[in-house]
């Protein structure tokens, strides 16, 4: 169960990441075929914003790359549950203020993996 934990953990992290780069270094360009409901005038004039909100993406990538990193299971297992529980948070708000897409997309692979690793966490000495 760890592994399949580790993998979705990994998948988080790699999204996010995904997130950073699309928010801050292609937001004007690829940004465009993948927010398709936005109007396309506004991603010159929202680009530092967007920015802004890739460069909080990369923080919580590096938090899940950090507990990847981590040997020791217990210390492993609460640094992934703390940013997992960030990303389904940022989900669910994602998902009630902008689209419910947000919540399938980022909320429902890192909810998976919370649940994971409370199941890990339950059954440490």
């Amino acid at each position: 169960m760890i592994l399949i934990a580790k993998i979705i953990l990994g998948l988080v992290a790699f999204l996010h990441l995904y997130f950073l780069w699309l928010e801050m270094f292609a937001w004007t360009t690829k940004a465009k075929k993948v927010f398709r409901s936005f109007p396309k005038d506004l991603f010159e004039p929202t680009k530092a914003m967007a920015a802004n909100q890739g460069l909080y993406n990369g923080f919580l990538a590096a938090g899940l790359i950090w507990a990847l990193c981590i040997t020791d299971t217990y210390w492993q297992c609460n640094v992934a549950l703390f940013f997992l529980a960030c990303v389904v948070i940022a989900g669910i708000y994602g998902g009630l203020s902008v689209s419910k897409k947000i919540m399938v997309v980022q909320g429902v692979p890192a909810l998976v993996g919370l649940v994971l690793w409370i199941l890990i966490k339950t059954n440490l000495p």
